[in-house]
């Protein structure tokens, strides 16, 4: 269970201090709960690999400077995933089963595609920590000295929020002197991504993306979402100043002087000329609105009348073609009559020549 008693220390050295989690694990992992748990409600765990590198070595990435200890920034990549073959009872959540042979297998071939890539913790779907979870962290030790459970929620419910928890054993040691413990401890995680990966993703975007929404509604949509997070994110400023306004939290000075500066940045709405300033620029948004209604208006209306003209040519043309098939099949139809008279009268000629041959004789 995570950790969230105050009258305890909690030592992790030498662990991270935040997670940062690709776009490939993310996708590796409900892909590996899509084709294995879909339609239970057990839960899928795999293994986290990370690249240690030198700090500095890449701007974006900011990782080790010696084997197994962090640099001072102190954040963690999980860069790539493989799934485990994991079984555990229903009923006994103590009792269950994880293939390490497997494990080590397939860490070899994924050593030989990138030797920089290590396991640096595993991940579960959860959605929450279980029972055993500790034991399986001791499993990771072996391979890691300070693994890290991801959490992953493969159904997100809050569209606002990322869909990862990250957390870190640690052990708790009681000031009272009692035996210590270990327990989770929750670490900051966010989803972070380097210039190929987020190409990668806005393609698979792109291919997925619903054709029939127009781009103003997708532009809507977003800002609309924007704003249910900043709605959000201030609600949660408003709780956490009146618990620690209550005594319930200690004061954080670092939150207390990040507050400070975003209140300070924030505009003075009494200056007049600024009153005055975006009152024009409203203005002139709608004027614009208003324009562009209008023309939208006359655009619709000379549409309007341009399909009634075509659909009145079109009715006069259908006319037309019905008037000359019928006169062109009324002088076919004559001109055959006409041919069957001329064919019956040149018979009745040739009959009265042949009676009038037959009198002579």
């Amino acid at each position: 269970m995570a950790s969230t008693t105050p009258s305890a220390s909690l030592t992790h050295q030498g662990a991270p201090s935040s997670v940062i989690v690709h776009p490939l694990v993310l996708l590796s992992a409900t892909d590996h709960y899509m084709r294995v748990n879909k339609e239970t409600s057990k839960r899928v765990v795999g293994v986290l690999l990370g690249a240690k590198e030198i700090a500095g070595e890449r701007d974006s990435w900011k990782l080790t400077t010696h084997e197994g200890q962090y640099s001072q920034a102190g954040i963690l990549n999980v860069t790539n995933s493989f799934a485990l073959p994991f079984e555990e009872d229903s009923k006994d959540p103590k009792i269950w089963f994880l293939d390490h042979n497997y494990l080590e297998n397939m860490f070899a071939m994924f050593k030989k595609v990138n030797a920089r890539e290590k396991i640096v913790g595993w991940y579960s779907t959860g959605p929450k920590i279980k029972t055993a979870d500790l034991e399986i962290n001791e499993v990771f030790k072996k391979y890691t000295k300070n693994p890290v459970l991801v959490i992953i929620d493969v159904h997100p419910k809050d569209e606002l929020g990322i869909p990862t928890d990250s957390y870190i054993a640690v052990e708790e040691v009681k000031d009272d002197g009692t035996p210590t413990r270990r327990s989770f401890q929750h670490l900051p995680s966010e989803i972070g991504a380097e210039e190929a990966e987020e190409i990668g993703v806005e393609h698979l975007l792109r291919d997925i993306k619903d054709t029939t929404v127009s781009t103003l509604a997708e532009r809507v949509h977003a800002k609309l979402g924007s704003l249910k997070g900043l709605k959000a994110k201030l609600e949660e400023i408003h709780q956490y100043l009146e618990q620690v306004a209550a005594g319930k939290m200690p004061v954080n000075h670092e939150i207390s002087f990040l507050l400070q500066e975003t209140f300070n940045l924030l505009p003075n709405l009494n200056v007049e000329e600024l009153v005055r300033a975006f009152s024009v620029k409203t203005n002139d948004m709608m004027l614009v609105i208003y324009v562009s209604s209008l023309i939208r208006s006359v655009i619709a209306l000379h549409n309007l009348i341009n399909n009634k003209l075509a659909l009145k040519e079109a009715e006069i043309e259908g006319d037309k073609k019905e008037s000359d098939k019928k006169e062109g099949d009324k002088k076919e139809g004559d001109k055959k009559e006409g041919d069957k008279k001329e064919g019956n009268k040149k018979e009745g000629d040739k009959k009265d020549k042949a009676a009038s041959k037959g009198g002579d004789k």
